[in-house]
Parts: C-alpha cells; structure tokens; sequence
C-alpha cells in the first residue's frame, strides 16, 4: 500500500470506487492512528491525574466515593488499553492486506460498518450469527 495516497479533507469510502483501494486504505488508517492517539493521550491524562490524586482524606465517605471513581476510571482505562489493541490489530490488517474483509466468511465488510466500526473484523451478518450462537450458548 502507498503510504502517500492524497486525500481530500472531505474525502468518504464511496461504494463506486474499488473495495480497499489505496485512498480507503489511508482513510482507514489515518482514521485508526487518530482514534489510537486519543485514546492514548485519555490514558496519559487519568495517570496524571490518579498521581495528583492520591491524597488523605479524612472523612470515610468522602474517601469512599474517591475509591469508588478511581475504580470506574481505572474499569474505563482497561477497556481502552483492550480497544487500543483492536486497533493495533487493525493497523496490522491493514500492512498486512487484509484490512475490509471478513475474518469468517471472506466477504468485503461494508464501508459503512468500517466508518462506524474501524476494529471490525466480521461482516454484520457473520457478527450477528456469531452473537446468536454466543447466546444460545450462555443460555444452556
């Protein structure tokens, strides 16, 4: 893939053009990184400001409700290192030429689900399926 693919800033995956040509690629990428660095600078900022945090507080209470959003922040924080490395993947994907398709079926994944989605890794249809058995499976 051609790392300098020129994109107008207004530039969308259109359905006419070829699936996963060199300009839907650098969309996809750009789009990737930039997701990744916000989410990475999120991180940097909730560090910081669990280091500025770590205070004595005397009432209980007070303490307690302190606890209770370090942990919620610290849930949220886990669940975007755990994105990041979707990301990561998807990334790879992308080096890799197999960014678009569907990791079940083959299929080239919608351009609108990867707008939405960038991570996807299955078509809508194969996730749904993939949601069904799932329940099926943890209703037993």
């Amino acid at each position: 893939m051609k790392r300098d693919a020129i994109l107008p800033e207004d530039y969308r995956p259109a359905e006419d053009e070829p699936f996963m040509n060199d300009r839907q690629l650098e969309y996809f990428r750009r789009k990737l990184l930039n997701w990744r660095h916000e989410l990475l600078a999120g991180s940097r900022d909730t560090i910081e400001g669990l280091q500025d945090s770590t205070r004595n507080i005397p009432d209980v209470a007070d303490r307690a409700s302190e606890e209770t959003d370090r942990a919620l922040e610290l849930r949220t924080r886990d669940r975007q290192r755990k994105l990041v490395a979707k990301i990561d993947a998807a990334l790879r994907r992308i080096e890799d030429g197999e960014y678009g398709y569907c990791e079940v079926t083959g299929e080239p994944i919608s351009l609108k689900r990867l707008d939405a989605r960038p991570i996807a890794t299955m078509s809508l249809e194969a996730q749904e399926r993939h949601e069904r058995r799932e329940k099926v499976h943890r209703d037993d």
